[in-house]
This record gives C-alpha cells, structure tokens and sequence, in this order.
C-alpha cells in the first residue's frame, strides 16, 4: 500500500470519528438544553451551524428529533426550536430478584412508561428468562409502541455474570442461573442486545444518576436485606474489580468467624447482619421466632432483645462502612435494601459510624428506595443506546441525561 493511499484511509477515518462526536455532542446538547435552537447547539458545542443543521437534518428525517416550536422574545427572525422524541426507541429495565421481578420500559428522556412486579418463577433457569422476557413483551404491549421500538435490555442480577460464560454466580435464591448463558438465552428471546449487571451495581448507577456531579461522582451504594452487598462509584465510573466482584463486602471478615467453612459460602459479615442474622439472633436471645419486621416492632415497643439484635447489626454496618471509607474515601455512603432502608436502623448506624471512624462519614438513606436498580438500569441502558446509535460505537463519554422525569414518574408507576 503506497503511502498515499494510507493518508486518504487516515483522513477518511479520522473525519468518520469526527463525525461520530459531532454528532454524539449535538444529540447531547439537544437532550440536556432542549427545546433549543439550531444556533444555540452551535455555541454550546463550539461546532459551526452548517454542521449543526447538517446533523440536525439527518436526526430529523431519521425520526430522533423533532420540531416543537419557535424562539420567543427576539427581534427578527425567530429560529425553530428541537428536541429529542422520546418514543423513538425504548429500553427495558428488569430488577431481577430471588422473590421478585420488577420490569419497566422506558423512553428516550428516562421516563418510565409502564412497570410490572411479579413473583419470581421458583422454577428458576430457563423458566426465569421466559419470565422476563413475556414481561417485556407485555410492558411493550402497554405502551401501545411496536416491538422494534425496543432497543435495549439492561438485566440487575443478585449475583456476578461471568463474562465469559454468561452465567450468574454467587446468587443461590434463584436456581440453575449459574448453569446456563443468561444473557444469550435472554436475548434469543427478545431479540435485543441484552446487558447482565449486578443488582446492587445498578441501585449505585441509579444515585449517582440522580444526583449533582462532584458528591455523586464517589459514592457507595450498600444494600442490606436478605444479603448485604456494595456498588461502588468511583470519579463517576462504576467499579468493578477484576472477575466483576468488587463489592462483595459481605465477605469482610466482620460480625464473625471468617474462617468458619460457613463464611466461605455466604461471608462473615453477611452472616452476622443480614436477614438470617436478624432473625435468628433474636430467637436466640428471646426463644420466639419472628420474622424481621417483626422484630423491628418488637424494637420500637422496647423489647431489649430486639433492641440489641438491631445494635449489633447497626454495628456491623457502621464497621463495614468504616472498612470501605479506609480504602477508597468515598463523600458519601447511600444506604439501602429492605432492612438497611429502615430508618430507625440509619439512626444508629450513622451514631456508630461517627465512633469508630476518626471523619464524619456521609451516609443516606436511598432516594430511590426500590426502584434504584430498575432507575440505573435505565441510565446504563440509555447510555449505551446513546453510544452504539449517535456515536456509532465511538466511546466519548457518558450521556447527560436529566433522571428528574424518571423520578417523579415512580410513584404514579407504582400506582399501576
């Protein structure tokens, strides 16, 4: 290959990568400022109007963006004003857990359209992805969209997918996950690309989402409720560690012994805080059996047994937090999961935290309670739309998208 051929092959490449931001930074100004301007596009992205328009043009008669309306205010000549079209394509969000699945569908703006909550199929395996998936198609089927509106599935998982494989690990209440490709069987069903991620990885993308850059940008995501897991944000990426497992903290050795054979299957912290803990801590103590919110009010009427099963646990949290804030330094810590959610239990574990760490630690309950997975499953899904259709693969960067819509839309979507 003579050399001028190898600088045309150059500067075509180098003008398609061009392209691919330009547009990729056009689609992101229109999402972020919309309704905007064509010429107001021009100065948010530095790009000059002609390829604005250019691209504008193209995103127009291909259906992403569309005309709604004209600027107001100005002397002469008022320009038409675009936005992006939320229904152009959709994505689907599941929350997949061991008693439930809550599926929802999304727009192109973050709002969600319609959800659906259903027991999980005890059956587990196979029978679990045509669960999701006939729950996808009848969320699509409420929305009154065609099917090839679907873009992307994004999946939470109480496990780890093994990349190579496709199988969930690490999730022993939904059987026979951790022996087939996950992802491919659902896939094959949906005819989508399909994205697995940890359930809790997913409640951490979903309040980093959510909220102001900067404080968001290092955060951790603890999940406390039949097992107690972390999602760990770090300078806004999601961090996952060498085989996906980063997180795991139910594995610290805390609470107790980590070298029983016992804390190798289910980890030491998690045995000594999590949903068993609770309950069987308070049998021991009491000689009753009570489930955990149970104990909880037991608690709130002033039975000392439960008072001090719930200390202990509040301990074991406040220590955990203590143990991640070491390493990483996080500027704040979420908290959620059935029981870390509960408030009177937050009371004690930020008391504790300021014990045994020598800086007050920021730590919050979720804002998004039990639709944190299904909200960063929304983002990751949104994301990687946006990369694989507007930069055509071309990796520049996270889109910005308002999540306010997919916020306030939760509680009319818990209503249906």
């Amino acid at each position: 290959m003579n050399e001028v051929i190898k600088n045309i092959i150059v500067m075509l490449t180098y003008t398609k990568i061009s392209r691919r931001i330009s547009q990729s930074s056009v689609v992101q100004a229109i999402v972020n400022y919309g309704p905007v301007s064509r010429a107001s596009v021009a100065k948010i992205t530095g790009l000059s109007k002609q390829t604005v328009s250019e691209i504008v043009a193209n995103l127009e008669e291909k259906g992403w963006v569309r005309p709604v309306g004209q600027t107001e205010g100005h002397i002469g000549r008022r320009a038409v004003v675009y936005e992006l079209l939320p229904t152009a394509a959709l994505v689907a969000s599941v929350d997949l857990g061991g008693t439930k699945v809550r599926a929802a569908i999304s727009d192109l703006n973050g709002m969600i359209i319609h959800e659906r909550l259903e027991p999980t199929d005890p059956r587990g395996g196979q029978d679990v992805v045509h669960q999701i998936a006939q729950m996808v198609h009848n969320l699509i089927s409420d929305t009154g969209s065609s099917y090839e509106s679907l873009h992307t599935a994004v999946i939470g998982v109480p496990g780890v997918p093994n990349p190579e494989t496709g199988a969930i690990l690490l999730a022993p209440n939904i059987g026979g996950i951790d022996r087939i490709n996950f992802a491919e069987s659902l896939s094959q069903k949906l005819g989508v690309e399909i994205i697995v991620e940890n359930d809790v990885n997913l409640s951490a993308l979903g309040e980093h989402w959510l909220g102001e850059k900067g404080e968001q940008d290092n955060l951790v995501y603890l999940s406390v409720g039949t097992g107690i897991g972390a999602g760990i944000v770090l300078g806004g990426s999601l961090l996952r560690g060498s085989f996906g497992a980063a997180g795991e903290v139910g594995f610290l050795p805390l609470g107790t012994d980590p070298f029983e054979p016992e804390s190798l299957k289910t980890g030491a912290l998690e045995r000594s805080t999590a949903t068993s803990a609770i309950i069987n801590n308070y049998k021991k103590h009491s000689q009753t059996l009570k489930n955990v919110p149970e104990v909880f009010e037991a608690a709130a009427s002033g039975d000392m047994n439960a008072i001090l099963v719930l200390d202990h646990v509040a301990k074991n949290i406040a220590l955990s937090i203590a143990a991640i804030a070491a390493i990483i330094d996080p500027s704040k810590v979420v908290i959620g999961g059935s029981i870390g959610s509960r408030p009177e239990l937050l009371k004690l574990i930020i008391k504790h935290s300021s014990r045994c760490f020598p800086r007050q630690i920021k730590i919050e309950k979720t804002q998004l309670g039990s639709h944190a997975t299904l909200v960063g499953g929304v983002a990751t899904a949104l994301h990687h739309l946006h990369l694989s259709l507007f930069a055509e693969g071309q990796d520049i960067g996270i889109i910005s998208i308002p999540p306010a819509p997919a916020i306030e839309n939760l509680k009319s979507c818990e209503m249906r």
